[in-house]
């Protein structure tokens, strides 16, 4: 709980926010983070090009992984820091932080200074994820933000399609550089389109204290853990003392920051949010439900290669089906939401026939037709998208204002670190059983590749996703709050 307060003050908006404003500043936060997503997906199908021009290609997975680190590792202290200090200045600084690494990237004379650029960059992004969801939570109550959660989505889904054909066009055809300097304009843009509106936004500000030990803990830690799942099995053997000891030493300062939540007068994170039974499982069902999602996108393009005999595009394009079918799953859940009392069972459904169409996927995975595979892998997606904004607006509307940031700060960590584990989980899957890693391609493999090794793939996605499912179980529900003059009318319990 927050404890070293002093000086209260209120930065009360001059006037309402009138609804275009509202939608601008939504539409402007929902751009800074589809360039945060783009540059997940984007430096893939450049990274060859790359390495051929810049040199030094045995340090190229760092460009993924420098980005990772930084993003899930500062995701919740943008959420403490604006809540002390507000959205709008808290937001500048992290798209201007996010285009000053863009900037670096794009001039990078070698690969060291790509490397740089790039973990600028996530300092920004992760910033970017989170703060666009406290914005949306700080515009409208939980009743109605559900059908924001959809909007979301796509930007994640527009960011997955729309990534690897720009940085391939970009590559192939211009110069990889522009990879990056798009990033300027747009993100320009964006600042352009939420200056003006995004100073009525009304946040109750008081004076804190940014506990700067527990943020460099939390950072160390987190980028320890991640740089475990991301060599494990790679570079080095998962038993190996390498990654024995990157795992140990996380633990050692979880730990240590552990210990400084529960002694520092002002804590980075409020034990009052960590403590909330309904922020715990909510944030732990996304965490899990990341994990099998991000870690079934990774390697279903190697299981349609191997097995289904696609090409490399043409897996990626049947890859649409997953992440369609998650924007689908969380449009119809985020619309639905204001319209049931008990609305976690909307996830619970949706998470439920996610693992039953997983269950048919493992049966059928050696001798699916593609169609079979894309009708699963879409119910798949259907499924467990509904759970996005179930979890999200169940989070946001357990805590009080005060804590919005950093509740959201930790939504956006987890789901993060999720997407890690995941692949790392069933990465150490694939490795057991002879397949190679998701970044070696699919087609190394040939026809060694084994269906068996894909139906233990996905019967450990559907594990995942059944721990999920519990999670979401034991998630105690909360009335949403809501404007009743706006409230939608119940059609069921």
């Amino acid at each position: 709980m927050d404890q070293a307060v002093d000086k209260p003050a209120t930065i009360a908006a001059t006037s309402p926010l009138t609804e275009s404003e509202k939608n601008a500043i939504i539409g402007g936060v929902l751009l800074s983070m589809l360039l945060a997503a783009l540059d997940q997906t984007i430096v893939a199908p450049a990274m060859p090009t790359m390495a051929r021009l810049l040199g030094h290609a045995e340090y190229l997975p760092w460009i993924v992984t420098a980005y990772l680190l930084t993003a899930t590792a500062m995701a919740p202290l943008y959420g403490k820091i604006s809540d002390v200090y507000g959205r709008r200045p808290t937001l500048y600084a992290a798209i201007l932080i996010f285009l000053a690494g863009s900037l670096v990237s794009a001039i990078a004379p070698n690969m060291l200074v790509l490397i740089v650029g790039r973990a600028i960059q996530g300092a920004g992004g992760g910033g970017l994820f989170a703060l666009a969801q406290t914005v949306i939570g700080d515009l409208v109550p939980p009743r109605e933000r559900a059908r924001y959660a959809a909007w979301i989505a796509g930007t994640w889904a527009v960011a997955s399609i729309t990534g690897p054909l720009l940085g391939g066009t970009f590559a192939e055809h211009l110069h990889w550089s522009l990879i990056f300097w798009i990033n300027l304009p747009l993100g320009l843009l964006a600042m352009a389109i939420i200056n003006k509106p995004l100073k009525k936004l009304p946040i109750a500000a008081k004076h804190h204290r940014i506990d700067a030990l527990g943020a460099a803990l939390l950072i160390a830690a987190t980028a320890l853990l991640l740089l475990a799942l991301n060599w494990g099995g790679s570079a080095y053997p998962w038993l190996s003392r390498e990654i024995l000891g990157l795992l140990a030493s996380s633990a050692v300062i979880w730990g240590a920051f552990a210990l400084r939540l529960m002694r520092a007068d002002e804590p980075l994170i409020s034990l009052e949010v960590l403590s909330n039974p309904i922020v715990l499982a909510g944030t732990l069902s996304l965490f899990l439900l990341q994990a099998a999602n991000i870690g079934l996108a990774v390697y279903l393009p190697v299981y349609l290669q191997s097995i289904v005999g696609l090409s490399a595009s043409e897996s990626g394009i049947a890859l649409l089906g997953l992440m369609l079918g998650t924007v689908a799953g969380a449009t119809f859940s985020g619309r639905t939401i204001p319209r049931f009392v008990h609305y976690k069972r909307i996830a619970m459904i949706g998470v439920s026939f996610a693992i039953a169409c997983l269950g048919a996927l493992s049966v059928v995975a050696g001798h699916a037709s593609l169609l079979v595979v894309e009708i699963l892998t879409t119910c798949v997606g259907l499924g467990s998208g509904t759970t996005f904004p179930v979890a999200t607006v169940s989070v946001q509307n357990a805590v009080d204002q005060a804590h919005l940031g950093v509740a959201t700060g930790v939504l956006t960590f987890l789901r993060s670190l999720g997407s890690a584990l995941g692949v790392a989980i069933l990465g150490a899957v694939a490795l057991g059983y002879g397949l190679p890693l998701a970044g070696e391609g699919a087609h190394s493999a040939g026809a060694a590749a084994s269906a068996e090794a894909f139906t233990m793939i996905f019967l450990v996605a559907a594990a995942i996703l059944l721990m999920a499912l519990a999670a979401l179980g034991l998630m105690p529900e909360k009335a949403l709050r809501g404007h009743p003059e706006t409230a939608a009318p119940v059609l069921a319990e």
